[in-house]
């Protein structure tokens, strides 16, 4: 299936559009089920939209906001994406929707996996919106380039929607969904930055090795179409 890609001349210009689809899609399902859940990325690239949802007028208090990965550090850290969210996105007239971490304290994220798993069953799910990054190695939530763990976190018999990582490449232990959980999404949206990421995603495409480039794994699934944002 092809995937929907569009480019914005400013960051701006991307936030506002971006920002109106998601809610518009949270909209649509808070008619359908009487609630919505948003499911987002950490790093530096979608702080702009989150503060811009932060503002817009609408009934956050029927939306659970979840994350699709964490560092497993405490949410005082800050290197935490459950405070890069609470700081950036949780505040306003969003400050009134539910939200669903990680963290489990006094655990370790390869304890977790059920627990969190089981937590996102009963909090999160069905997943409405899940806006996806990217890095620059492909990676998309935790899920790193020929790790250990990629044939379970891409087996779609796993029932688990979590999946514990530990990145050769990056620091701490992780919790990430899984490609299952990923896919479940009815909306799966992509939003990256800059002319490297954009050569990152082209190359994606391209790929059948869903172990070298995880990203490919999800915009070459056969039965879901992604949005992609690019500035």
């Amino acid at each position: 299936m092809m995937n929907d890609f569009k480019s914005f001349d400013s960051k701006e210009s991307l936030v506002e559009e971006l920002s109106l689809n998601i809610i518009k899609l949270l909209k649509e399902a808070i008619i359908k089920n009487g609630r919505a859940s948003l499911l987002v990325s950490g790093g530096n690239t979608p702080k702009a939209l989150f503060q811009k949802l932060s503002t817009m007028d609408f009934p956050w208090e029927q939306v659970t906001i979840s994350l699709v990965d964490d560092r497993w550090l405490p949410s005082s850290h800050k290197d935490s994406n459950e405070l890069l969210i609470k700081e950036n996105l949780l505040k306003n007239k969003a400050s009134k929707a539910k939200f669903v971490g990680m963290y489990i304290e006094n655990k370790t994220a390869f304890e977790s996996d059920t627990q969190c798993s089981n937590l996102y069953k009963e909090k999160v799910y069905p997943f409405d919106v899940i806006i996806l990054g990217m890095g620059n190695d492909s990676h998309t939530a935790s899920l790193f380039p020929n790790n250990k763990k990629l044939e379970r976190a891409y087996d779609l018999e796993n029932k688990n929607l979590c999946i514990s990582i530990k990145p050769e490449t990056a620091p701490y232990e992780r919790m990430s969904l899984t490609l299952r959980g990923i896919l479940s999404a009815k909306n799966i949206i992509l939003h990256i930055e800059g002319e490297e990421k954009l050569k990152v995603y082209k190359k994606a495409l391209n790929s059948n090795d869903i172990f070298e480039t995880p990203i490919s794994a999800v915009l070459n699934n056969q039965d879901k179409k992604i949005e992609v944002y690019h500035t």
